[in-house]
């Protein structure tokens, strides 16, 4: 295989998995706004292990060709501590981006009469903002934009210290084979469960912006970019800060001390996992 035909795998990969997550994570978004009563409305866990089941679907896609990082805070982190090529970090990013971007088109495909229905029932037009939460995330109550800001880098920090530990072949008690997959899900469901009423945890630059400037051209305008009070840069910039921040806490603080961190640091060698394939 030539080298730029794997990448265009690699990128195709990044892509799919994206669609994949959005389009399902936006869907459970989708039933618990559109809907009164919303079947998650007393079991808001339904909404965030959608969302987990969603990314470790995408892990056992696409996860034997591009890793599946998924999200531009893992790929930063990635190219950061783990030998990540630096060259292929904008690719991945785009094409994450764009797999957002067509997610949020097939979750309009799927749920525009929905939309529309709910809008008219609440006197809302998309251009107002109306059912905007199906696509994208903003602050809930009592959050400001730079209170917004730090939560995404405390959750995001999380994320990457589980990814990881949870991918790192060093670490004796990190699951085994195809079960990192799952456990990857359930750290994202987790995180939701424990910050999603914050600003509905994006932890993902992708997640959030691809699907935002998809809606802002599909007549959510402004309300959308560059959103209430210019939000639009916050689920970018905590996501990008958090991963940089928990995976550099866990190699530093966590990895030295694994008993093969200490037989390296005494002159062994080890290769880095350079993604979270948990293969």
């Amino acid at each position: 295989m030539t080298e730029r035909r794997q990448l265009r795998g690699e990128l195709i990969s990044e892509m799919l998995a994206v669609v994949i997550i959005v389009t399902l994570g936006d869907s459970a978004a989708a039933m618990i706004t559109l809907y009164d009563p919303s079947p998650y409305a007393q079991a808001y866990w339904g909404v965030c292990i959608a969302w987990g089941l969603a990314v470790t679907l995408a892990i056992y896609v696409t996860g034997s060709v591009s890793g599946t990082h998924a999200n531009p805070a893992v790929t930063l982190a990635l190219a950061i501590f783990r030998g990540f090529p630096k060259r292929k970090v904008a690719p991945y990013i785009a094409a994450q981006v764009v797999g957002g971007f067509i997610g949020a088109a097939l979750v309009l495909q799927l749920w525009h009469p929905v939309i529309d229905a709910y809008n008219a029932a609440h006197d809302l037009t998309r251009a107002g903002g109306g059912a905007a939460g199906v696509f994208f995330t903003h602050p809930g109550e009592h959050i400001a934009p730079m209170h917004a800001f730090w939560d995404e880098v405390i959750l995001t920090a999380f994320l990457l210290l589980g990814i990881f530990a949870i991918t790192d072949e060093f670490n004796e008690v990190a699951p085994r084979a195809n079960a990192g997959a799952l456990m990857i899900g359930l750290l994202v469901a987790t995180i939701g469960a424990s910050g999603g009423y914050l600003e509905g945890w994006p932890i993902n630059p992708a997640r959030d912006f691809g699907p935002r400037l998809f809606a802002w051209l599909a007549g959510w305008g402004s309300s959308a970019l560059p959103g209430p009070q210019a939000y639009f840069w916050v689920p970018i910039a905590g996501p990008l800060v958090g991963g940089v921040v928990g995976a550099g806490i866990y190699q530093f603080l966590i990895k030295p001390y694994l008993p093969s961190g200490r037989t390296q640091a005494q002159g062994g060698s080890a290769e880095l996992p350079t993604s979270v394939d948990p293969q």
